[in-house]
Protein backbone atom coordinates (compact mmCIF):
# COMPACT_ATOMS: atom_id res chain seq x y z
CA UNK A 1 0.00 0.00 0.00
CA UNK A 2 2.40 2.32 0.73
CA UNK A 3 4.37 1.94 -2.57
CA UNK A 4 1.49 2.23 -4.08
CA UNK A 5 1.47 6.00 -2.92
CA UNK A 6 4.84 6.31 -2.89
CA UNK A 7 4.25 5.78 -7.02
CA UNK A 8 1.42 8.14 -7.31
CA UNK A 9 3.27 10.66 -5.77
CA UNK A 10 6.19 10.58 -7.94
CA UNK A 11 3.74 10.23 -11.24
CA UNK A 12 1.91 13.43 -9.60
CA UNK A 13 5.52 15.13 -9.52
CA UNK A 14 6.51 14.65 -12.90
CA UNK A 15 3.07 15.49 -14.43
CA UNK A 16 2.98 19.41 -12.73
CA UNK A 17 6.88 20.32 -12.90
CA UNK A 18 6.46 20.80 -16.68
CA UNK A 19 3.15 23.47 -16.10
CA UNK A 20 5.55 25.19 -13.23
CA UNK A 21 7.89 25.44 -16.11
CA UNK A 22 5.98 27.21 -18.96
CA UNK A 23 3.78 29.81 -16.63
CA UNK A 24 8.03 31.02 -15.23
CA UNK A 25 8.45 31.11 -19.09
CA UNK A 26 5.58 33.18 -19.50
CA UNK A 27 6.58 35.74 -17.26
CA UNK A 28 9.96 36.06 -17.87
CA UNK A 29 8.80 36.76 -21.69
CA UNK A 30 6.48 39.55 -20.24
CA UNK A 31 8.78 40.91 -18.27
CA UNK A 32 11.08 41.23 -21.61
CA UNK A 33 8.72 42.41 -23.68
CA UNK A 34 7.74 45.31 -20.83
CA UNK A 35 11.57 46.24 -20.52
CA UNK A 36 11.52 47.08 -24.49
CA UNK A 37 8.67 48.64 -24.42
CA UNK A 38 10.19 50.90 -21.73
CA UNK A 39 13.10 51.06 -23.63
CA UNK A 40 11.39 52.48 -27.00
CA UNK A 41 9.27 55.42 -24.74
CA UNK A 42 12.76 56.25 -24.00
CA UNK A 43 14.06 56.90 -26.89
CA UNK A 44 10.88 58.62 -28.32
CA UNK A 45 10.75 61.09 -25.14
CA UNK A 46 14.53 61.22 -26.01
CA UNK A 47 13.64 62.52 -29.67
CA UNK A 48 10.93 64.52 -28.29
CA UNK A 49 13.46 66.44 -26.47
CA UNK A 50 15.64 67.13 -28.80
CA UNK A 51 13.21 68.29 -31.32
CA UNK A 52 12.05 70.73 -28.62
CA UNK A 53 15.90 72.01 -28.22
CA UNK A 54 16.11 72.12 -31.40
CA UNK A 55 12.75 74.24 -31.63
CA UNK A 56 13.62 76.54 -28.56
CA UNK A 57 16.86 77.15 -30.41
CA UNK A 58 15.08 78.11 -33.68
CA UNK A 59 12.86 80.18 -31.86
CA UNK A 60 15.41 82.14 -30.03
CA UNK A 61 17.82 83.12 -33.22
CA UNK A 62 14.44 84.00 -34.68
CA UNK A 63 13.61 86.47 -31.61
CA UNK A 64 17.26 87.97 -31.78
CA UNK A 65 16.85 88.55 -35.50
CA UNK A 66 13.56 89.78 -35.00
CA UNK A 67 14.25 92.28 -32.83
CA UNK A 68 17.58 93.04 -35.14
CA UNK A 69 14.94 93.70 -37.82
CA UNK A 70 13.05 96.00 -35.07
CA UNK A 71 15.59 98.24 -34.26
CA UNK A 72 16.98 98.74 -37.90
CA UNK A 73 13.56 99.56 -38.30
CA UNK A 74 13.32 102.05 -35.67
CA UNK A 75 16.68 103.40 -36.70
CA UNK A 76 15.33 104.06 -40.48
CA UNK A 77 11.94 105.43 -38.90
CA UNK A 78 13.94 107.97 -36.63
CA UNK A 79 15.88 108.81 -39.73
CA UNK A 80 12.49 109.19 -41.84
CA UNK A 81 11.61 111.62 -39.03
CA UNK A 82 14.31 113.58 -39.26
CA UNK A 83 14.12 113.77 -43.09
CA UNK A 84 10.04 114.67 -42.85
CA UNK A 85 11.63 117.32 -40.61
CA UNK A 86 14.04 119.08 -42.10
CA UNK A 87 11.96 118.52 -45.47
CA UNK A 88 8.93 120.73 -43.13
CA UNK A 89 11.45 123.19 -42.39
CA UNK A 90 12.58 123.87 -45.89
CA UNK A 91 9.00 123.24 -47.10
CA UNK A 92 8.01 126.26 -44.83
CA UNK A 93 10.64 128.31 -46.03
CA UNK A 94 9.79 128.06 -49.91
CA UNK A 95 6.40 128.78 -48.83
CA UNK A 96 6.95 131.99 -46.89
CA UNK A 97 9.67 132.85 -49.64
CA UNK A 98 7.28 132.59 -52.18
CA UNK A 99 4.80 134.53 -50.10
CA UNK A 100 7.28 137.42 -49.49
CA UNK A 101 7.90 137.30 -53.55
CA UNK A 102 4.48 137.98 -54.62
CA UNK A 103 4.06 140.01 -51.68
CA UNK A 104 6.54 142.05 -53.35
CA UNK A 105 5.74 141.67 -57.16
CA UNK A 106 2.43 142.91 -56.45
CA UNK A 107 3.87 146.22 -54.46
CA UNK A 108 6.03 146.24 -57.52
CA UNK A 109 3.15 145.93 -59.99
CA UNK A 110 1.33 149.01 -57.72
CA UNK A 111 4.63 150.88 -58.46
CA UNK A 112 4.66 150.64 -61.82
CA UNK A 113 1.02 151.75 -62.36
CA UNK A 114 1.83 155.03 -60.35
CA UNK A 115 5.02 155.16 -62.15
CA UNK A 116 3.35 155.23 -65.38
CA UNK A 117 0.65 158.10 -63.84
CA UNK A 118 3.51 159.99 -62.83
CA UNK A 119 4.97 159.88 -66.23
CA UNK A 120 2.06 160.88 -67.88
CA UNK A 121 1.87 163.77 -65.86
CA UNK A 122 5.06 164.98 -65.90
CA UNK A 123 4.91 164.96 -70.40
CA UNK A 124 1.22 167.18 -69.91
CA UNK A 125 3.40 169.64 -67.83
CA UNK A 126 6.27 169.57 -70.27
CA UNK A 127 3.88 169.98 -73.18
CA UNK A 128 2.46 173.24 -71.56
CA UNK A 129 5.76 174.78 -70.83
CA UNK A 130 6.84 174.19 -74.35
CA UNK A 131 3.64 176.10 -75.43
CA UNK A 132 4.59 179.12 -73.50
CA UNK A 133 7.95 178.73 -74.66
CA UNK A 134 6.87 179.13 -77.89
CA UNK A 135 4.67 181.74 -76.71
CA UNK A 136 7.87 183.63 -74.97
CA UNK A 137 9.62 183.19 -77.92
CA UNK A 138 7.14 184.61 -80.09
CA UNK A 139 6.96 187.84 -77.16
CA UNK A 140 11.07 188.23 -77.57
CA UNK A 141 10.78 188.25 -81.36
CA UNK A 142 8.60 191.06 -81.25
CA UNK A 143 10.22 192.81 -78.58
CA UNK A 144 13.51 192.44 -80.93
CA UNK A 145 11.57 193.83 -84.13
CA UNK A 146 10.27 196.62 -81.97
CA UNK A 147 14.10 197.40 -80.90
CA UNK A 148 15.33 197.22 -84.25
CA UNK A 149 12.90 200.18 -85.03
CA UNK A 150 13.91 201.67 -81.90
CA UNK A 151 17.69 201.15 -82.63
CA UNK A 152 18.43 204.82 -83.27
CA UNK A 153 16.56 206.27 -80.56
CA UNK A 154 17.18 205.62 -76.50
CA UNK A 155 15.12 203.11 -74.87
CA UNK A 156 12.90 203.92 -72.29
CA UNK A 157 13.77 202.39 -68.35
CA UNK A 158 10.02 200.93 -68.65
CA UNK A 159 10.98 198.97 -71.86
CA UNK A 160 14.76 197.67 -70.93
CA UNK A 161 13.36 196.79 -67.18
CA UNK A 162 10.58 194.86 -69.20
CA UNK A 163 13.25 193.24 -71.64
CA UNK A 164 15.04 191.92 -68.51
CA UNK A 165 12.47 191.08 -67.03
CA UNK A 166 11.35 188.52 -70.16
CA UNK A 167 15.09 187.30 -70.03
CA UNK A 168 14.94 186.02 -66.66
CA UNK A 169 11.56 184.14 -67.67
CA UNK A 170 12.92 182.58 -70.01
CA UNK A 171 16.01 181.53 -68.20
CA UNK A 172 13.80 180.33 -65.45
CA UNK A 173 11.45 178.58 -68.17
CA UNK A 174 14.53 176.70 -69.82
CA UNK A 175 15.96 175.95 -66.10
CA UNK A 176 11.97 174.30 -65.24
CA UNK A 177 12.00 172.28 -68.91
CA UNK A 178 15.78 170.96 -68.10
CA UNK A 179 14.80 170.04 -64.58
CA UNK A 180 11.77 168.50 -65.99
CA UNK A 181 13.08 166.46 -68.66
CA UNK A 182 15.86 165.45 -66.27
CA UNK A 183 13.30 163.79 -63.98
CA UNK A 184 11.12 162.21 -67.02
CA UNK A 185 14.56 160.55 -67.53
CA UNK A 186 14.94 159.31 -64.63
CA UNK A 187 11.59 158.28 -64.33
CA UNK A 188 11.85 156.60 -67.50
CA UNK A 189 15.10 154.32 -65.72
CA UNK A 190 12.87 153.97 -62.61
CA UNK A 191 9.78 152.51 -64.99
CA UNK A 192 12.45 150.40 -66.98
CA UNK A 193 14.19 148.69 -63.95
CA UNK A 194 10.65 148.57 -62.23
CA UNK A 195 9.87 146.36 -65.74
CA UNK A 196 12.66 144.30 -65.30
CA UNK A 197 12.68 143.46 -61.75
CA UNK A 198 8.84 142.31 -62.29
CA UNK A 199 10.01 140.54 -65.25
CA UNK A 200 12.88 138.19 -63.00
CA UNK A 201 10.37 137.86 -60.00
CA UNK A 202 7.68 136.33 -62.26
CA UNK A 203 10.27 134.11 -64.17
CA UNK A 204 11.56 132.99 -60.57
CA UNK A 205 7.40 132.14 -59.51
CA UNK A 206 7.86 130.08 -62.53
CA UNK A 207 9.99 127.74 -60.94
CA UNK A 208 9.55 125.24 -58.18
CA UNK A 209 12.50 126.54 -56.37
CA UNK A 210 14.59 128.77 -56.70
CA UNK A 211 17.90 126.41 -55.80
CA UNK A 212 18.09 125.82 -59.92
CA UNK A 213 18.85 129.88 -60.89
CA UNK A 214 21.55 129.72 -58.19
CA UNK A 215 23.35 126.90 -59.41
CA UNK A 216 23.13 128.09 -62.96
CA UNK A 217 24.98 131.38 -61.40
CA UNK A 218 27.22 129.02 -59.63
CA UNK A 219 27.79 127.24 -62.96
CA UNK A 220 28.54 129.92 -65.23
CA UNK A 221 30.93 131.87 -62.55
CA UNK A 222 33.23 128.33 -62.93
CA UNK A 223 33.88 129.25 -66.47
CA UNK A 224 35.87 132.62 -65.04
CA UNK A 225 39.76 131.99 -63.95
CA UNK A 226 40.41 131.40 -60.03
CA UNK A 227 41.80 134.14 -58.72
CA UNK A 228 42.36 132.81 -55.62
CA UNK A 229 44.64 129.87 -56.93
CA UNK A 230 48.20 129.65 -55.04
CA UNK A 231 50.91 131.21 -57.30
CA UNK A 232 53.81 129.43 -59.07
CA UNK A 233 56.73 130.14 -60.95
CA UNK A 234 55.75 128.37 -63.99
CA UNK A 235 51.88 130.03 -64.18
CA UNK A 236 50.37 130.62 -67.39
CA UNK A 237 48.14 133.30 -65.85
CA UNK A 238 50.59 135.46 -64.13
CA UNK A 239 54.38 135.64 -64.39
CA UNK A 240 55.76 135.86 -60.78
CA UNK A 241 58.96 135.08 -59.09
CA UNK A 242 58.00 133.37 -55.91
CA UNK A 243 61.61 133.47 -54.32
CA UNK A 244 62.22 136.41 -51.73
CA UNK A 245 58.41 136.94 -51.14
CA UNK A 246 57.18 138.37 -47.62
CA UNK A 247 55.65 135.74 -45.56
CA UNK A 248 52.68 138.21 -44.55
CA UNK A 249 51.66 141.53 -45.02
CA UNK A 250 53.39 143.06 -41.70
CA UNK A 251 56.77 142.42 -43.89
CA UNK A 252 55.74 144.43 -46.56
CA UNK A 253 54.94 146.99 -44.31
CA UNK A 254 58.70 146.69 -42.56
CA UNK A 255 59.87 146.90 -46.27
CA UNK A 256 58.38 150.97 -46.56
CA UNK A 257 55.09 149.71 -48.40
CA UNK A 258 52.64 152.22 -47.39
CA UNK A 259 49.51 152.04 -50.55
CA UNK A 260 47.12 149.38 -49.27
CA UNK A 261 45.99 146.79 -52.35
CA UNK A 262 46.95 143.49 -53.69
CA UNK A 263 49.91 141.80 -52.74
CA UNK A 264 51.62 138.54 -53.31
CA UNK A 265 52.89 136.94 -49.90
CA UNK A 266 54.21 133.24 -49.29
CA UNK A 267 53.89 132.16 -45.42
CA UNK A 268 56.14 129.76 -43.91
CA UNK A 269 54.73 125.68 -45.76
CA UNK A 270 52.60 127.10 -47.58
CA UNK A 271 52.16 127.59 -50.99
CA UNK A 272 52.53 131.90 -52.44
CA UNK A 273 49.26 133.38 -52.98
CA UNK A 274 47.84 136.83 -53.34
CA UNK A 275 45.94 138.83 -50.06
CA UNK A 276 45.17 142.58 -49.73
CA UNK A 277 46.64 143.84 -47.76
CA UNK A 278 45.53 146.79 -45.53
CA UNK A 279 47.80 149.91 -44.53
CA UNK A 280 48.04 152.11 -41.57
CA UNK A 281 50.27 154.80 -40.01
CA UNK A 282 49.84 152.20 -37.22
CA UNK A 283 51.03 148.98 -39.02
CA UNK A 284 49.73 146.52 -41.55
CA UNK A 285 46.66 144.03 -41.50
CA UNK A 286 45.37 141.40 -43.88
CA UNK A 287 41.81 141.38 -45.03
CA UNK A 288 40.74 137.40 -44.95
CA UNK A 289 36.94 138.99 -45.83
CA UNK A 290 34.61 141.96 -47.05
CA UNK A 291 31.27 142.16 -47.96
CA UNK A 292 29.83 145.98 -49.23
CA UNK A 293 27.52 145.51 -51.62
CA UNK A 294 25.82 142.22 -52.52
CA UNK A 295 27.92 141.37 -55.55
CA UNK A 296 29.27 138.03 -54.29
CA UNK A 297 27.16 134.73 -53.22
CA UNK A 298 28.68 133.72 -50.03
CA UNK A 299 26.49 130.54 -49.74
CA UNK A 300 28.82 128.32 -50.77
CA UNK A 301 30.16 124.45 -50.29
CA UNK A 302 32.83 123.41 -48.38
CA UNK A 303 35.01 123.27 -50.79
CA UNK A 304 34.91 126.78 -51.78
CA UNK A 305 35.33 128.13 -48.17
CA UNK A 306 38.51 126.05 -47.97
CA UNK A 307 39.76 127.49 -51.12
CA UNK A 308 38.32 131.21 -51.01
CA UNK A 309 36.05 133.09 -53.63
CA UNK A 310 35.28 135.77 -54.53
CA UNK A 311 37.12 139.62 -56.19
CA UNK A 312 40.22 140.74 -53.45
CA UNK A 313 39.44 144.29 -54.48
CA UNK A 314 35.82 144.35 -53.76
CA UNK A 315 33.91 140.96 -52.00
CA UNK A 316 35.09 138.24 -51.25
CA UNK A 317 36.29 135.22 -49.11
CA UNK A 318 39.92 134.43 -48.53
CA UNK A 319 40.14 130.69 -47.53
CA UNK A 320 40.29 128.66 -45.01
CA UNK A 321 43.39 127.15 -45.88
CA UNK A 322 44.79 130.36 -46.58
CA UNK A 323 43.88 132.28 -43.37
CA UNK A 324 45.35 128.83 -41.42
CA UNK A 325 48.75 128.97 -43.36
CA UNK A 326 48.72 133.04 -41.67
CA UNK A 327 47.67 132.90 -38.18
CA UNK A 328 49.68 129.51 -37.63
CA UNK A 329 52.63 131.72 -38.08
CA UNK A 330 52.27 133.38 -35.04
CA UNK A 331 51.03 133.04 -31.22
CA UNK A 332 50.07 136.65 -31.15
CA UNK A 333 47.28 137.03 -33.82
CA UNK A 334 44.36 139.83 -33.41
CA UNK A 335 41.41 139.15 -35.10
CA UNK A 336 39.43 142.65 -35.97
CA UNK A 337 36.18 143.15 -36.99
CA UNK A 338 34.59 146.14 -38.48
CA UNK A 339 30.67 146.38 -39.21
CA UNK A 340 28.77 149.12 -40.92
CA UNK A 341 24.87 149.88 -40.87
CA UNK A 342 22.87 151.44 -43.26
CA UNK A 343 23.00 154.91 -41.21
CA UNK A 344 26.73 154.46 -41.61
CA UNK A 345 27.67 154.19 -38.93
CA UNK A 346 30.40 152.04 -38.22
CA UNK A 347 31.61 149.96 -35.07
CA UNK A 348 34.63 147.58 -34.50
CA UNK A 349 35.96 144.71 -31.91
CA UNK A 350 39.37 143.09 -31.50
CA UNK A 351 39.59 139.10 -30.15
CA UNK A 352 42.62 137.25 -29.62
CA UNK A 353 42.22 134.66 -31.49
CA UNK A 354 43.78 131.37 -33.11
CA UNK A 355 42.34 128.77 -35.61
CA UNK A 356 43.15 125.16 -36.40
CA UNK A 357 43.86 123.72 -39.04
CA UNK A 358 41.77 121.07 -41.45
CA UNK A 359 41.76 118.31 -39.28
CA UNK A 360 39.98 119.44 -36.77
CA UNK A 361 37.55 120.94 -39.50
CA UNK A 362 39.53 124.91 -38.89
CA UNK A 363 38.41 125.30 -35.06
CA UNK A 364 38.06 128.97 -33.63
CA UNK A 365 39.65 130.01 -30.39
CA UNK A 366 38.66 133.41 -29.20
CA UNK A 367 39.34 135.85 -26.29
CA UNK A 368 37.69 139.40 -26.23
CA UNK A 369 39.83 142.20 -26.21
CA UNK A 370 38.20 145.74 -26.37
CA UNK A 371 35.82 147.80 -28.97
CA UNK A 372 32.77 149.95 -29.14
CA UNK A 373 30.74 146.40 -30.00
CA UNK A 374 28.97 144.07 -28.30
CA UNK A 375 30.66 141.10 -27.82
CA UNK A 376 28.88 138.09 -30.06
CA UNK A 377 32.12 135.82 -30.72
CA UNK A 378 33.11 134.63 -27.67
CA UNK A 379 30.50 131.72 -26.75
CA UNK A 380 31.58 130.39 -30.14
CA UNK A 381 34.57 129.79 -29.92
CA UNK A 382 35.83 126.07 -29.62
CA UNK A 383 33.37 125.66 -32.29
CA UNK A 384 33.92 124.15 -36.02
CA UNK A 385 33.44 125.69 -39.17
CA UNK A 386 30.31 124.74 -40.73
CA UNK A 387 28.58 124.87 -44.34
CA UNK A 388 25.54 124.21 -46.01
CA UNK A 389 27.33 120.64 -47.24
CA UNK A 390 29.11 120.30 -43.68
CA UNK A 391 27.44 119.84 -40.58
CA UNK A 392 29.50 121.03 -37.69
CA UNK A 393 27.88 123.37 -35.66
CA UNK A 394 25.92 121.87 -32.14
CA UNK A 395 22.10 122.21 -32.99
CA UNK A 396 21.15 118.39 -33.16
CA UNK A 397 17.99 118.97 -35.69
CA UNK A 398 19.27 121.23 -38.03
CA UNK A 399 22.27 122.51 -39.68
CA UNK A 400 22.79 126.14 -39.04
CA UNK A 401 24.90 126.97 -41.96
CA UNK A 402 21.69 125.30 -44.55
CA UNK A 403 19.02 127.05 -42.68
CA UNK A 404 20.72 130.62 -42.19
CA UNK A 405 23.30 130.52 -45.46
CA UNK A 406 26.70 130.87 -45.65
CA UNK A 407 29.83 129.43 -44.05
CA UNK A 408 30.62 130.21 -40.26
CA UNK A 409 31.31 128.83 -36.90
CA UNK A 410 28.00 127.90 -35.50
CA UNK A 411 27.42 126.96 -32.08
CA UNK A 412 23.63 125.65 -32.08
CA UNK A 413 23.25 128.98 -34.87
CA UNK A 414 24.62 131.56 -32.78
CA UNK A 415 24.43 135.13 -32.17
CA UNK A 416 25.81 136.22 -35.32
CA UNK A 417 26.43 135.55 -38.96
CA UNK A 418 29.19 137.60 -41.00
CA UNK A 419 28.76 135.10 -44.41
CA UNK A 420 24.83 135.40 -44.58
CA UNK A 421 22.55 136.48 -47.50
CA UNK A 422 23.57 140.34 -48.32
CA UNK A 423 19.96 141.95 -47.36
CA UNK A 424 19.13 145.84 -49.15
CA UNK A 425 15.76 145.95 -47.50
CA UNK A 426 14.54 144.97 -44.00
CA UNK A 427 13.45 141.70 -44.48
CA UNK A 428 9.08 140.76 -43.30
CA UNK A 429 9.40 136.97 -43.28
CA UNK A 430 10.83 135.22 -40.42
CA UNK A 431 13.13 133.10 -42.79
CA UNK A 432 14.50 135.71 -44.80
CA UNK A 433 15.34 137.53 -41.45
CA UNK A 434 17.73 134.96 -40.38
CA UNK A 435 19.27 134.34 -43.42
CA UNK A 436 21.26 138.26 -43.63
CA UNK A 437 24.12 139.42 -42.11
CA UNK A 438 23.55 139.77 -38.66
CA UNK A 439 25.41 140.61 -34.91
CA UNK A 440 23.04 139.84 -32.75
CA UNK A 441 23.24 141.72 -29.85
CA UNK A 442 23.78 145.16 -31.57
CA UNK A 443 20.51 144.74 -33.69
CA UNK A 444 19.41 141.02 -33.67
CA UNK A 445 18.65 138.77 -36.20
CA UNK A 446 15.97 141.07 -37.96
CA UNK A 447 18.70 143.76 -38.93
CA UNK A 448 20.84 142.94 -41.72
CA UNK A 449 24.15 145.01 -41.81
CA UNK A 450 25.70 146.65 -44.74
CA UNK A 451 29.43 146.32 -44.73
CA UNK A 452 31.72 143.81 -42.72
CA UNK A 453 35.49 143.37 -42.73
CA UNK A 454 37.36 140.86 -40.85
CA UNK A 455 40.80 141.39 -41.09
CA UNK A 456 44.49 139.70 -39.07
CA UNK A 457 46.93 141.59 -37.86
CA UNK A 458 50.21 140.79 -35.96
CA UNK A 459 51.43 141.91 -32.54
CA UNK A 460 53.56 141.04 -30.30
CA UNK A 461 52.01 141.62 -26.75
CA UNK A 462 49.30 139.15 -26.83
CA UNK A 463 49.56 135.73 -24.90
CA UNK A 464 49.95 132.78 -27.07
CA UNK A 465 46.66 130.08 -27.01
CA UNK A 466 48.50 127.57 -27.96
Amino acid sequence: MRLICLLLLIALSCAFPGKEVGEEEATVAAETTTTKSRFAMLDDVRLLANGLLQLGQSLREFVHKTKGQINDIFQKLNIFDRSFYQLSVVTSEIKESEEELKKTTSFLKNNNEEIKNLSLEINTKINNIMQERSQLQSKVWGLEERLSGLSESLLSKEQLSEIGTLKEVIISQERSITDLLKAVREQHEQLNYQKNKIKSLEDKLSFPSFQDTAEQKQDSNLETPNPFQYLKDNSTSASINTKGLPIDCNEIFDRGERNSGIYPIKPNQSEPFNVYCEFTPEGASTVIQRRQDGSVDFNQTWEKYEDGFGDLSKEFWLGLKKIHSIARQSDSDILQIKLGDWKEQKRSIEYQFSLEGPDSNYTLHLTHLFGDLTDAMTNQTGMKFSTKDRDNDNHREINCAESYTGGWWFNACGETNLNGNYIWVRPRGRTERRRGIYWKPERGHSYSLKSTKISIRHTPETISFR
